[in-house]
């Protein structure tokens, strides 16, 4: 089944509910955005010759357009590519190139990538109406849906393969487990729909709600407030660094999340005291989910009776978890040889469902050791406790999360040492109030070579994204390396914050 169907059923079905917000203003009913969606669908095939199977990729910040764009190439059978708007333009290229894309979308339709076969609209840009109004095409449930590109510890970008089963899957997933979604619904997108968050969109067009684009496009804590006074029942995922700044600013303004429904919460860690100081203020409005791209937010859940619960002996121990299996998963914590360990025991997080993927785009090796012995092997460290909770331990992978983004080292370590000054470099996450966590570059110099961090720092910028440039550098002699010449990150880890330098 065409994921694209819950919209052309429920346009149908409800033709004059309200579809589209652009922050307080309705841009479209139901009926408005099934014919947008049509004639979208109509542009793309007969101006770009866009074909089932075909890649599409959205470089573009949230817009109400980006749901129009997601449905129209899902009802001409195609594969959406969508790409974080953050990335540096030369590390979109690269996406756009592997996934073999034949059309990008973005902000305005300027040309960044110089390849005669790959072309560029802008995706605000008006398309012709008056089309006729056509179901969405016949798709397999194994057919690709989605092609979220994320990174492993190398740093090479892999293109994550997801169904139309899949998606149909994590969205029953949501709906049993996450949260009910309701015609009375706001569906806030104040994370990047690139992510999860367009993913969520899903249930909400199922239950013939309404979707909100913020007039910021992202995340506002101000904003949000306004709009949940002027809207009400707004639902939203956001990173714990979000929810902490939002807390803030609430009760700054005596704000108690007066309209706001529910926030789902996932993405990173989300320490105790915080947890705890969002439930005060604004009571059982939270749900914790822990996911990644392989099996998209769909491996375990806390349910807002979970995270408010304060009547179970170990309340607090479970409001520290990423709570239990979802629906339609089986999750386990095996050991180096994929055996499944005892409650209490650390070992690797795995799971089995239809939510997992079909495997890496163009990447069979990547997809042989991801995907083994039926289980998706998440590369995160972790345990369950005698009641089937989960508790994550470690992210083996080296992962840096900031702010609900995933950072990758090897990305940063690349770029730095492409600086002729730079001898040796390590880079690693550290705690960080606001963020999650930070980046740290460990820099050894060139001999009789130095660089200053305003250098540095500029460097970084022209090579990658700005989110992911070190905050602080730690100029070193030598790093820490065991006797096979691996450096050991676990030292630097337990380094003190004293020794590094402000960026």
């Amino acid at each position: 089944m065409n994921i694209a169907n819950w919209l052309y059923q429920t346009a149908l079905s409800w033709p004059s509910r309200p579809a589209l917000f652009k922050g307080d203003l309705l841009r479209q009913d139901y009926q408005a955005l099934l014919q947008s969606v049509s004639d979208r669908a109509a542009w793309m095939q007969e101006e770009h010759g866009i074909r089932a199977g075909d890649r599409v990729a959205i470089f573009a910040k949230n817009a109400p357009e980006y749901i129009e764009a997601l449905h129209a190439c899902w009802w001409l059978g195609a594969i959406v590519v969508p790409v974080n708007c953050k990335l540096h333009p030369r590390e979109a290229e690269w996406i756009i190139r592997d996934s073999g894309a034949s059309l990008t979308l973005t902000e305005d339709g300027a040309t960044f990538v110089d390849d005669a076969d790959i072309y560029e609209a802008a995706l605000c840009a008006p398309v012709v109406g008056g089309h006729g109004v056509t179901a969405p095409a016949h798709v397999a449930d194994h057919d690709l849906a989605w092609l979220f590109y994320t990174s492993g510890t190398t740093g090479t970008p892999k293109g994550v393969m997801l169904s139309h089963d899949n998606l149909r899957h994590m969205t029953l997933c949501y709906a049993l487990d996450v949260d009910a979604a309701r015609s009375d619904d706001h569906l806030l997108y104040a994370a990047p729909m690139s992510h999860g968050a367009g993913l969520y969109m899903f249930a909400q067009i199922r239950a013939g709600g309404a979707h909100l684009v913020p007039d910021s496009r992202g995340f506002d804590s101000d904003e949000i407030i306004r709009l949940a006074r002027s809207r009400g029942n707004l639902v939203f995922f956001a990173a714990p660094t979000m929810i902490k700044r939002l807390i803030a600013t609430a009760r700054q303004q005596g704000y108690g999340g007066e309209g706001i429904r529910t926030i789902i919460y996932g993405g990173g860690p989300m320490y105790a005291h915080d947890i705890d100081e969002a439930l005060a203020c604004f009571g059982r409005r939270f749900v914790q989910i822990y996911g990644q791209g392989e099996t998209p937010m769909t491996i375990s859940v806390l349910p807002r009776d979970l995270v408010a619960d304060q009547t179970h002996p170990r309340w607090q121990a479970r409001r520290a978890s990423v709570g239990i299996a979802q629906g339609a998963v089986t999750l386990a914590v095996l050991d180096s040889e994929g055996n499944p360990l005892p409650a209490g025991r650390t070992g690797e997080i795995c799971v089995q469902g239809p939510t997992v993927m079909k495997g890496y785009w163009q990447n069979e090796r990547a997809s042989a050791e991801t995907l083994k012995d039926g289980w998706l092997h998440t590369g995160d460290l972790g345990h369950l406790d005698e009641d089937g909770f989960l508790y994550l331990t470690d992210r083996s992978k080296d992962v840096i999360i900031s702010g609900g983004t995933n950072i990758y080292p090897r990305e940063v370590e690349e770029a730095l040492l492409a600086h002729p000054a730079v001898f040796e470099i390590a880079v690693i996450g550290e705690p960080e109030p606001e963020w999650g966590e930070q980046v740290v570059a460990y820099v050894v110099f060139e001999p009789g070579k130095s660089a200053g961090i305003p250098e540095l720092d500029s460097w970084c910028r022209q090579q990658i994204a700005a989110f992911k440039r070190p905050k602080r550098y730690v100029f070193v002699q030598d790093l820490p390396k065991n006797s096979y010449g691996k450096v050991l990150k676990t030292d630097l880890r337990s380094r003190t914050g004293a020794e590094t330098t402000p960026a």
